[in-house]
């Protein structure tokens, strides 16, 4: 390495926040990427042509054929600029409706990457065997039920129809084109019905009596038809420069441009991850929100900008397309840089160009018709999010860096003394000897096991950081035994390792694209001695993963990463799987953790890089932020993206990464973070320190409060989990997902609903409120969560001003739901196993309500077995002076219901968890709307039971007014009993 080049990696490691700070020359453009500015190129030049504009693509007519079931169509595709060049268009129909649109070059010089599907998907989808083709002069369709997928011949055309109407088109505008493996100064060879090129300023005046400028294009193109749709010259093809590096492209040009067009949706989501809007603004059109594309390219972005459509460290190559009519989507399984434009031509249609740099068009149609079809369908293809073990769902104590064991047993004992509940304490980068992960720095952690052991004995855990990269020294064996197994990325070269520089100097990255890296990997994880190989004795299985810096970071590599031209397992380059790179790592982190015990236990694994799929092994949150009230709103924004995506286990840092938010701030981004799938604190190592118990009064109380609040509401986030863990249907609902045909709903994403609960949440996000809007859209009512205040909507959408002062979080009940809490204090969740519950009962409009209640060991994999708690509560009007009140076992009343699998078969009431918990009870019910007071409140064939009443207030003029409150005071029911209270008015 030069000299040079040594001394600035050595000044970045020193001085990070000065060296790593985030600078837009760092990272590129699409004017700087020559496959985007070609892509971009060619849709100027279709948008310059208008009507005229032809895609060059049609599909080989003789070539047709069905498989026998008729569920697979295939044809050859030719390229009229290219005769001489194949491509070959594959088309599935899979059982739920999705279809499958595949194209790739057949017998080119090379081989195009396609394996990023095989990464995402849980296996291959089931086809469809009721599926007809039926052959036209210009198209072929299949029918099936109310879609209908229709492949027009010349040009190439696929659209996805529902009711004859078009919902998903591709190739619409005629931007598809494959770039084709060519030899490198192959001279070119002129088409038989191409002209010479025209001179050098030759005139391509239309022809006297010529109409318009159609004709002046249709010109140029008759005279080079090849440079009208690809551009003059070589940009790029073979080499590229950024800043001091030089890519060098061996294959050539291999990108993949393609139009997406939803004709009747005019609000998109998706492709996370950027921090932006939850419905995505325009990129191209008439006056774009943002003139650069959405990005994704997996990058360690320092301190990223909270309104960019730069890429982040993640990537999600979904979009969801929404109307009042239905929701649609795409999922297009591609692993390579990808840049995306987004422009409306009407309000309720929306144009989307994909443009990456290599891979195969393999692009998956979700005809929906409702956003939990979507997700149900994305997560038969990807999988639903996995179910993570209860106590992750506590709070997380980080900073870069606890600097000692002392000093974690001191931070653990300051929660205790104020009583502030706690599940983890996080290690940063500076546990280890000389940032060789898996071995602790001796001086400041002399006792590992014992400290892990001692925030045990609290019922707590331990995560602690694991980066990818592994310093290059022969006294690390980690890198020593990978490097014998020939386990690490290679140069360009294809040979010998690649070397870089992180956090440990010069380093080397693990190849997990090598199946013979999974094993080895995962037995590093195990707490006991191996008979051959390095294993990690010095932990305990308190001890989960917190996996960074996996997009891959390299501090010398172009935009902080990888050379695109590096090698990964089977010869691919990492510019063809750089997206994908970071998903595996965490895969089978996740799987280490949870194999190093028999039988296994639930991980918890924390990744900063993703990609489709990711939701299967854990949870992720949203990077390097910084202590800004834009960066907190912002958060809220790239969680719900994350969670419409698959990832719901999600999160934002509390307080943000880098600077020292001010008080009030802080408070703010807790009532942020307590409202998140995954709450953590966390702080750059040159922050000061800000547990929450530092903080003078009145900002500590508060924030012990919001955190004992998250802890009572643990029940309701498993429960959500629990669902989504299901259904893929996410565990925080945009206002899109709950009232798909509100349109005054499709953009809000500041406020939101948790699971089923019926909880709606909206955090303050701004300096100094003490008001906050918050839209209700429905004609229903809604109650304060803490106050009983109630309010009531409207038909057609209504705004509400509620109170937000400084400790006040606006948190609401929808009428009709049933809220399940644990009310009692504790240090950490597993202590809150034998607590009693509380039933918050909020009446509908009707006078009804319902919730669901899901439990079960937590850690364990028994729930699979059929070993959960699984209850649902019920208020019903029995004539106008009664109101029942009961709870039933929904394991048993759903036990044929196909959506829950193996566990609900399996399923007994008195299954040994069940058993554990038998003399769990309902200690309190409040029942807010009750529209007289009770005469009489009993268990069903039981005696009258000790409660109180406070009448309600009647509705100002704008529906706003106190609910009354009906108290029951220890009604001596237990959770799993089938019981009813009976309230007679």
């Amino acid at each position: 390495m030069q000299q040079w080049t040594l001394l600035w990696v050595l000044s970045l490691l020193a001085n990070v926040p000065d060296a790593l700070a985030v600078k837009s020359h760092d990272f590129k453009t699409c004017s700087q990427a020559g496959f985007c500015r070609r892509g971009r190129a060619l849709a100027t030049r279709a948008a310059e042509a208008k009507s005229s504009w032809k895609s060059p693509y049609s599909i080989d007519v003789p070539s047709i054929a069905i498989t026998p079931n008729k569920a697979v169509f295939t044809a050859g595709v030719k390229s009229s600029l290219y005769p001489d060049v194949q491509f070959g268009l594959e088309l599935r129909v899979h059982d739920d409706g999705v279809v499958r649109v595949r194209m790739d070059e057949v017998h080119g010089l090379k081989k195009r990457y396609d394996e990023a599907a095989s990464w995402a998907l849980m296996s291959d989808p089931q086809i469809s065997h009721e599926i007809s083709w039926t052959a036209g002069k210009r198209d072929i369709r299949a029918k099936y039920g109310n879609n209908e997928v229709v492949v027009a011949f010349e040009p190439l055309k696929v659209s996805l129809l529902r009711g004859g109407k078009e919902q998903v088109v591709l190739n619409g505008q005629g931007l598809l084109h494959m770039e084709h493996f060519r030899t490198k100064n192959q001279p070119e060879t002129k088409t038989e019905e191409a002209d010479p090129q025209p001179e050098e300023g030759a005139d391509l005046q239309p022809e006297e009596g010529a109409g318009d400028n159609e004709q002046v294009v249709m010109k140029a193109e008759e005279l080079n038809p090849r440079a009208w749709f690809e551009g003059e010259g070589e940009e790029d093809w073979w080499e590229e420069r950024f800043s001091t590096w030089t890519d060098t492209k061996p294959k050539g040009p291999e990108s993949l441009s393609v139009d997406i067009s939803f004709p009747s949706h005019g609000t998109i989501y998706g492709i996370p991850q950027h921090a932006t809007r939850l419905a995505l603004p325009t990129t191209a059109g008439e006056s774009p929100a943002y003139t650069e594309p959405y990005r994704l390219y997996n990058t360690d972005v320092f301190e990223y900008l909270a309104s960019s459509p730069m890429s982040l460290y993640g990537s999600i190559p979904i979009l969801h397309a929404h109307s009042t009519d239905s929701t649609v989507g795409i999922f297009h399984a591609v692993g390579s840089e990808t840049w995306i434009d987004v422009s409306h031509s009407t309000d309720k249609s929306t144009q989307t160009h994909w443009i990456s740099e290599s891979g195969i068009l393999d692009i998956f149609l979700m005809p929906g018709p409702t956003p939990a079809d979507i997700f149900a369908q994305y997560s038969r293809l990807t999988g639903t999010p996995v179910l993570p073990p209860h106590w992750s769902l506590g709070y997380h104590q980080c900073r870069w860096n606890y600097v000692s064991s002392d000093d974690i047993r001191t931070v653990q004992k300051r929660f205790d003394e104020e009583d502030m509940p706690v599940d983890v304490f996080w290690l940063d980068i500076e546990y280890s000897d000389d940032h060789k992960y898996f071995m602790w720095e001796e001086k400041t952690f002399p006792d590992p096991v014992e400290m892990t052991n001692d925030v045990a004995a609290f019922k707590r855990k331990m995560v602690v950081i694991i980066d990818p990269h592994l310093k290059r020294t022969s006294n690390y064996p980690v890198f020593q035994e990978a490097s014998d197994r020939k386990l690490l990325v290679m140069p360009p070269s294809g040979e010998g390792e690649y070397e870089g520089w992180c956090w440990s100097g010069s380093s080397s990255w693990i190849d997990f694209f090598n199946p013979n890296s999974w094993d080895w990997w995962k037995s590093l994880f195990k707490t006991t001695p191996l008979k051959s190989g390095w294993s990690w004795t010095k932990s305990t299985t308190d001890i989960h993963i917190w996996n960074d810096m996996n997009e891959p970071s390299v501090f010398n590599g172009p935009e902080i990463s990888m050379p695109r031209d590096n090698i990964h397992y089977n010869g691919w380059e990492h510019r063809d799987v750089h997206n994908i790179n970071g998903m595996l790592f965490s895969n089978q982190t996740w799987h280490g953790v949870r194999e190093r015990t028999d039988p296994p236990s639930r991980p918890f694994v924390l990744t900063r890089s993703f990609y489709a799929g990711s939701q299967r092994f854990g949870a992720m949150w949203t990077g390097d932020n910084l202590g800004t009230w834009e960066h907190m709103a912002v958060g809220i924004k790239m969680v719900l993206a994350n969670g419409i995506a698959g990832l719901s286990f999600a999160g934002s840092d509390v307080g943000g990464f880098f600077g020292n938010p001010e008080p009030e701030m802080l408070v703010r981004w807790y009532q942020v973070g307590v409202f998140n799938p995954f709450l953590r604190a966390h702080a750059h190592i040159d922050t000061k320190r800000r547990e929450p118990f530092l903080l003078d009064q009145p900002y500590k109380g508060i924030i012990k409060d919001v955190l004992r609040l998250r802890y009572t509401m643990l029940p309701v986030w498993y429960t959500a989990f629990r669902e989504t863990s299901v259904t893929g249907v996410p565990v925080l609902r945009p206002h899109y997902v709950m009232f798909p045909k509100d349109p005054k709903g499709f953009t809000i994403d500041d406020q939101y609903f948790i699971g089923a609960s019926g909880l709606l949440v909206k955090p303050v996000t701004e300096k100094g409120a003490t008001q906050t809007t918050v839209y209700l859209a429905e004609d229903q009512v809604y109650y304060d969560y803490f106050s009983h205040h109630v309010y009531r909507g409207a038909a057609k959408g209504k705004d509400i001003t509620v109170q937000a002062e400084l400790h006040q979080v606006p948190v609401f009940i929808r009428g009709g739901s049933i809220v399940p809490t644990r009310e009692r204090p504790r240090r950490s969740s597993p202590l809150m196993k034998q607590d009693p519950f509380t039933l918050r009962v909020a009446l509908s409009k009707a006078g009804s309500a319902a919730g669901e209640l899901y439990m079960d060991d937590g850690v364990s994999y028994l729930h699979e077995k059929g070993e959960f708690v699984w209850r649902e509560f019920r208020a019903e009007s029995t004539g106008k002076k009664t109101v029942r009140l009961a709870a039933s076992d929904l394991g048993a009343a759903r036990k044929d219901h196909a959506v829950d699998g193996v566990a609900l078969e399996r399923y007994s009431d008195k299954n040994a968890f069940a058993r554990s918990v038998s003399d769990v009870r309902v200690e309190k019910v409040i029942v807010l709307g009750l529209s007289a007071k009770p005469s009489s409140v009993r268990v069903e064939g039981g005696k009258e039971l000790v409660w109180e009443y406070t009448p309600g207030i009647a509705a100002n003029g704008k529906g706003e007014g106190a609910a009354s409150v009906l108290t029951i005071k220890d009604p001596k029911v237990l959770v799993l009993e089938q019981w009813a209270i009976v309230i007679q008015l």
